[in-house]
């Protein structure tokens, strides 16, 4: 089987659909508390699927799969603390948030500390969303590139990159551009369901495949100790347990920490919990993610197994493959009935299309309501706000698109046609998310300390994490990083944050109380 005219066609109908139902779901704007917040009237399931389908990238679809083959179900431990941080995000996060009627989450600092605080954590989520986001768009031609190449097709990999990253944009930039959050936001829904659906169906096929059926494939599975999902991580040296990401303790505490500042202090997440209509709404759509997530993950997770099954265990090497994450891309080039291969296609598309358009839009609301506004006052019509508005979604869906292609250009132009994409997005969010969670722990618990001392804490703890993530992301920084497990760059990041803030507060306090006595004394 190879992918054929019907598979393509299958793919146009599929973009075509999402422009026109993205147009028609985007309804009227008047103001940019419409275009961004939906008029904070957007059902909270609606956002809890927008939630899960923007922290879903194309990624997830083969990466997952690959995690499994590889290995076992021990990934599936950091979605459990996920959940947790869902919970302290929750309670802790949310609830000041809708206090103070919010529309970004570093509105926050800016009441709490001040207007330049504001301005810098928004500031380094944008640089950090261009580039992390600029890598997942980049990435999300990955699978094509594999599926064309394996089905025979010729074209050079940084053409099929090219064309890939630029109709993404252009279809996911026609529907966020008129819409706005509203539409972003339906389409997600949709999206959710079109890649979720993708995923049953892979499962349903590759169960119809498997030659020695059911009890052949579990005992295959035992045999090679996929099952195990548990892994305490006791019989590890300290050094190794620290770097080994999938033990109980990290997994779940590297989850919990990733989760509170993923959905507590990005943008990208806290833009969607925001436009629904009351804080137990915003609470419900998030802890109910936290249970969808997992059982996403454990579906991704089965088809890496029963993949496993149907190869009967063999490497990618074995199979004559580079990696694991190229074996779900061969079987739907092998395996699935002309039609469904290009459904599954799309499938990966709307996994890379929800994240795309929700990165577009909170970037263009942090710029307009954290930047422009606060600069120029009150000043403008709400007209001449949305118009605005409107111009930097679109500026920054070029910018994306723009950054994914100079990606594009040093990775494949150079001639490394699989780059480590996964590892260098993964460093950046974890870089920037250590310093904007423990800016937000300074704001939230501890009430004397003051913006300059959050500031320098701030600072600190991105130099600290330039250290710490420079292993991941040593294709843009050479060098090596700590022998540090990707799950706690978060947790150290935000204690040097709090350490440092904490303890310049308390410095200054001395200082003053001394400069106090000398005067007295004087």
């Amino acid at each position: 089987m190879v992918f054929t005219g019907l598979d393509f066609l299958v793919l146009v109908i599929y973009l075509a659909g999402v422009t026109y139902f993205g147009l028609k779901a985007a309804g009227r704007q008047r103001h940019t508390t419409d275009y961004f917040l939906g008029g904070r009237q957007i059902p909270w399931w609606a956002v809890l699927l927008s939630v899960v389908a923007t922290e879903t990238s194309t990624l997830t679809f083969i990466s997952i799969p690959a995690v499994a083959y590889k290995g076992n179900l021990t990934f599936l431990q950091i979605t459990f603390g996920y959940i947790l941080g869902r919970l302290v995000v929750s309670f802790v996060f949310l609830p000041r948030f809708f206090k103070g009627e919010m529309a970004t989450a570093y509105e926050f600092l800016g009441q709490r500390f001040g207007l330049k605080l504001r301005r810098l954590t928004s500031a380094t989520f944008m640089v950090t969303r261009v580039l992390a986001d600029g890598v997942r768009l980049f990435a999300s031609a990955i699978p094509l590139v594999i599926i064309l190449k394996l089905a025979g097709f010729k074209w050079p990999a940084l053409q099929v990159y090219f064309l890939a990253i630029i109709v993404l944009t252009a279809v996911t930039l026609i529907y966020t551009y008129k819409g706005g959050i509203r539409a972003v936001v339906w389409m997600d829904v949709v999206q959710w369901a079109i890649y979720t659906g993708g995923a049953l169906a892979a499962v349903g096929i590759i169960l119809g495949h498997l030659a020695g059926g059911w009890s052949s494939f579990w005992q295959l599975a035992r045999a090679g100790g996929k099952l195990k999902m548990i892994s305490t991580g006791f019989n590890l040296s300290l050094a190794d347990f620290l770097a080994e990401p999938y033990t109980l303790i990290t997994a779940v505490i590297g989850g919990a920490i990733f989760s509170v500042a993923s959905h507590g202090t990005d943008q990208l997440i806290v833009q969607r919990l925001l436009a629904t209509r009351s804080l137990r709404s915003s609470q419900k759509a998030l802890i109910t993610s936290g249970f969808v997530v997992c059982f996403q993950y454990a579906l991704f997770l089965a088809i890496g197994l029963l993949l496993f099954g149907f190869y009967g265990g063999q490497s990618p090497v074995a199979l004559g493959l580079a990696t694991a994450d190229e074996v779900f891309a061969r079987f739907i080039v092998e395996q699935i009935p002309a039609g469904l291969a290009g459904l599954i296609v799309a499938a990966i598309l709307a996994a890379a299309m929800s994240t795309l358009s929700s990165s577009i839009n909170s970037l263009a609301s942090a710029t307009m309501l954290d930047l422009y506004k606060p600069l120029r006052g009150e000043n403008l019509s709400p007209q001449r706000e949305l118009k605005l508005s409107r111009w930097m979604t679109f500026g920054w869906g070029i910018v994306l698109a723009g950054a994914a292609l100079v990606f594009a250009l040093l990775q494949v132009g150079a001639g490394r046609e699989r780059p480590a994409a996964v590892e260098l997005g993964l460093g950046i969010a974890s870089y920037t998310y250590g310093g904007l969670l423990g800016v937000f722990l300074l704001g939230l618990l501890f009430k004397k300390v003051d913006e300059k001392a959050a500031a320098l804490g701030f600072g600190a703890g991105l130099t600290v994490l330039l250290f710490v993530v420079r292993g991941p992301v040593q294709a843009v920084l050479p060098g090596e990083g700590l022998g540090l497990a990707w799950t706690l760059y978060i947790l150290v990041g935000s204690l040097v944050v709090v350490g440092v803030g904490l303890g310049f507060s308390g410095l200054r306090k001395v200082m003053k109380s001394l400069k106090a006595r000398t005067e007295k004394k004087k």
